[in-house]
């Protein structure tokens, strides 16, 4: 049997795999039939597969199977506990449980409609997803950064990157407000967003700009007591039906230091958006154009000073990048996951293609490059924890994730063949959703950039 989206609603390794009825023949350490997904047992592991381990060994003669009993093997941890504490993995535990019943069922008719419940947003408020990390004062649940990192991972193990993008297009949006907000501002557009009622979202790039933020053209004009914007933002994330935006517009002269930031209102007099727009990947992500036609704003909406919107942005961007690298890590992850099953489940010529010396050489290197991107990131995350200035390393980070997703990705599908080009199939959605990873948040050749003015 192929896995597919039916059977791997939430394709976390450990629990994917314990899961699994296995059938055996003759020795009981040599599984003759892999992992089956369907009629799932109790969530126990067979003796060969320990929670959070996956290891790929060589083949024992022409017929043994690639997987070693527990015994005559050693074992990495997918989980590095250096990382991560027990709060952590209990907060984890919570957050799986949440996206296995609230989301994972649910993602593939999500997907094709192109997005989801707005209720999720309360849902996911209510257990602590949405508003980790942010003031108690404000409706958040204080924690540190790699408790933002277990969440961001549980939401991007339900397979959905658009899912995962809309639902979390708070946390770029807000946290200019609470680094550079007042309390007035705090106040109103903090509690409402945190608790799931209303929806954020950043707009920053615009149709002629790209990746040049300080070339934005939307030009905002003091008026007494008001701005008046006028101008565009694309491919904006939540765009759709966020109730309120974080806006990067230009009121001074060009270059960096004529930006300013402002909180905009869905029901400014002035302000109108479009439709959903048809993107290749992120389905589930309502993405939309932003038109701002004389828009007038309160200037008591104005984030920071005036002209000093550019600083705000880009540091909001280090923090954008490491989720932009998690979730990078996840989507391999899931791929490198499937094609796993898929090689020990589908038989060629008489065997399985894990008996190939070709696939098995794939899924090491596959394999390989997750692992080393998880272990950095997770060290760039421990270090930003810690207060460190990490922009030439979470560049790294982001750079390295989105091109080990990339190969991933990519070779999931060749492993699957025709089956890897199915809609019904995860491997095809990961491999959409997974081309905007290198683009968002900081094209790959931004980061080179930033990593080349550090280095040279």
């Amino acid at each position: 049997m192929i896995p597919t989206l039916a059977t791997l609603h939430f394709l976390d390794p450990v629990r994917l795999l314990s899961r699994a009825h296995m059938s055996w023949d003759g020795d009981p350490q040599y599984p003759v039939n892999h992992p089956r997904l369907h009629g799932l047992s109790p969530p126990r592991a067979p003796d060969y597969l320990d929670l959070h381990r996956c290891t790929v060994h060589p083949q024992r003669d022409n017929d043994a199977p690639w997987l070693r009993p527990r015994h005559e093997r050693r074992e990495t941890p997918i989980v590095n506990d250096t990382y991560f504490s027990t709060e952590h993995e209990l907060l984890r535990q919570t957050f799986r449980h949440f996206v296995e019943t609230e989301i994972a069922p649910f993602v593939h008719d999500w997907e094709e409609a192109g997005l989801f419940p707005r209720d999720l947003y309360r849902k996911a408020a209510g257990i602590g997803l949405l508003n980790l990390g942010y003031p108690e004062e404000y409706g958040g649940i204080p924690a540190d950064l790699l408790a933002q990192v277990v969440a961001w991972e549980e939401v991007a193990r339900a397979g959905s990157g658009g899912l995962g993008a809309s639902l979390g297009s708070l946390h770029i949006a807000l946290p200019p407000i609470v680094s550079h907000g007042t309390t007035e501002q705090k106040t109103r557009f903090l509690p409402s967003v945190l608790s799931g009622e209303r929806i954020a979202a950043l707009a920053v790039t615009e149709p002629g700009g790209g990746s040049d933020v300080a070339g934005i053209t939307t030009r905002a004009r003091r008026e007494d007591d008001v701005f008046v914007v006028d101008g565009a933002k694309t491919f904006i994330t939540s765009g759709v039906r966020a109730d309120q935006f974080t806006v990067a517009v230009r009121t001074g002269d060009s270059g960096h230091g004529g930006i300013s930031v402002l909180i905009i209102e869905a029901d400014s007099a002035g302000f109108t958006r479009s439709g959903p727009l048809k993107k290749m990947g992120w389905w589930a992500s309502d993405t939309a154009e932003l038109s701002f036609d004389g828009c007038r704003v309160p200037a008591d909406n104005l984030i920071g000073m005036p002209g000093r919107g550019f600083p705000l942005i880009m540091e909001n961007f280090q923090k954008e990048r490491l989720q932009m690298a998690v979730v990078a890590n996840i989507t391999a992850e899931l791929a490198l996951t499937a094609s796993l099953i898929h090689a020990t489940e589908r038989h060629t010529f008489g065997k399985p293609l894990a008996s190939r010396q070709v696939i098995r050489h794939k899924l090491v290197e596959m394999a390989t490059k997750v692992e080393i991107s998880r272990q950095y990131t997770y060290r760039v995350a421990d270090q930003m924890n810690r207060g460190q200035d990490q922009v030439k390393e979470v560049s790294m980070a982001k750079l390295f994730a989105t091109e080990t997703s990339d190969f991933v990705t990519d070779a999931a599908v060749q492993v699957f063949g025709g089956f890897g080009y199915m809609r019904e199939y995860l491997v095809e959605r990961l491999y959409r959703d997974n081309r905007v990873l290198s683009i968002g948040g900081g094209t790959t050749e931004i980061m080179k950039e930033i990593i080349a003015k550090h280095i040279l």
